[in-house]
């Protein structure tokens, strides 16, 4: 099994920044690849930023392209998301997930554990 724990959610106001961590502990491998979706009040699961921990690889959804930015610390087993430029839309509860694969994906039902989550809330 493979725990997963999200941090640094918080109230912004636009234009600001947050950065979520997601520490990674429990059973190894050696590649997997973490994933950062988020979920607003009456809309579906979406997308946001996804590292290969092996190679750092990264992707992005175009909503967020330029302004977040997912990067890993080995030595601290955690993966970050920094958010800068936030605006109002980015307002959500922000999951990071594990998939076991070497290769990154977007797609949530892909990623076998999920964190708990934590919400964001940018105000206008």
């Amino acid at each position: 099994q493979v725990q997963l724990v999200e941090s640094g959610g918080g109230l912004v106001q636009a234009g600001g920044s947050l950065r979520l961590s997601c520490l990674v502990s429990g059973r190894t491998f050696s590649y997997y690849t973490i994933g950062w979706f988020r979920q607003a009040p009456g809309k579906e699961r979406e997308f946001v930023a996804a590292i290969s921990w092996h190679l750092a690889e990264t992707n992005y959804a175009d909503s967020v392209q330029g302004r977040f930015t997912v990067s890993r610390s080995n030595a601290a087993n955690t993966v970050y998301l920094q958010m800068n430029s936030l605006l109002p839309e980015d307002t959500a509860a922000y999951y990071c997930a594990a998939r076991v694969r070497r290769d990154i994906s977007t797609q949530g039902e892909s990623y076998e554990y999920w964190g708990q989550g934590t919400q964001v809330t940018v105000s206008s």
